[in-house]
């Protein structure tokens, strides 16, 4: 073999080799594979030219150039702070989060520049007008309606630049030291007047139980003279029945016996008596066992 056939063997040899590497090179340009949590974005002499998803993808090597990789994985902006003024002219200071993700795009590099910068003050602009139509009562107390209408005002607002609000959190809302004092002055007091209002209620109660016991007595006491009465009359009524059948004998027969009854109770007395009764009274008594023994 030739001199010029070794040059021109070792120069088809390069070629080929070349021509080797220049397909590798194609091919490896022309694939792009792109990751679960992200996408690419792909232009065209400057253009935008097209957004490859997760997984294998091929391009026009040469021609197309994966400009942007986007992470579409859900982000948060950090903490942010921001004052505003309630209804009641109350300055409050809410401390704010926000969580999204990048939807399409496309959209965000094309129509936005600094995209946390941007949502951030999108947050605080709509955080202050919210709070500007609430007094602080309903701020404290309907947080979660705030949250709520913050987030779907941020949606609306960077639907434009391809971003998805997933979470808005009010983290806290925080009152300046005249503020707080003021309310912790009213909270004393209303837990004064709650005290005040449970001794007067207690003292109400008390008076209506005393009056519902001497009610109560004194409903017993009639009951009591009514019963006494009830006998008394039970008894007049025996006798009228005794005398009416009996005549004068049952009369007789009941002065006889109260008259012992006396004689009997001034007998036990405390201490010795010496009765002195006149002679007739003696007759009288006399009389009155008579008829107490005629009567058993």
């Amino acid at each position: 073999m030739t001199e010029d056939q070794i040059i021109g063997l070792v120069t088809q040899n390069i070629f080929y080799l070349a021509a080797a590497i220049f397909i590798v090179v194609v091919i490896l340009k022309g694939i792009r594979i792109v990751p679960q949590s992200e996408k690419f974005v792909v232009e065209r002499f400057g253009r935008l030219h097209a957004v490859l998803g997760p997984g294998i993808n091929f391009i026009v090597p040469f021609l197309d150039v994966v400009r942007h990789k986007i992470s579409i994985l859900e982000r948060q902006l950090p903490t942010a702070s921001q004052d505003a003024i309630t209804k009641d002219n109350v300055l409050v200071q809410v401390d704010t989060s926000v969580f999204y993700r990048i939807t399409e795009p496309e959209k965000t590099v094309y129509r936005i520049r600094d995209v946390d910068g941007a949502i951030s003050t999108t947050v605080a602009g709509i955080v202050r007008a919210e709070i500007g139509k609430m007094d602080l009562d309903e701020v404290q107390s309907n947080r979660a309606q705030l949250i709520s209408t913050i987030k779907s005002s941020v949606e609306d607002a960077v639907d434009d630049w391809g971003i998805e609000v997933t979470r808005a959190e009010i983290l806290d809302v925080n009152l300046d030291q005249a503020t707080r004092d003021a309310m912790l002055q009213q909270l004393n007091a209303e837990r004064e007047r709650r005290a005040q209002v449970t001794k007067a209620e207690g003292a109400k109660r008390a008076v209506e139980l005393n009056a519902d016991a001497e009610l109560y007595a004194a409903e017993q006491t009639a009951k009591a003279r009514r019963i006494q009465a009830e006998a008394e009359a039970y008894a007049t009524e025996v006798v009228a029945r005794a005398i009416a059948a009996h005549g004068l004998e049952a009369a007789q027969y009941q002065v006889a016996l109260k008259q012992v009854e006396a004689l009997n109770a001034l007998g036990n007395g405390a201490g010795k008596q010496t009765i002195i009764l006149p002679a007739n009274a003696l007759e009288a008594f006399g009389d009155a066992f008579k008829l107490l023994k005629g009567g058993k």
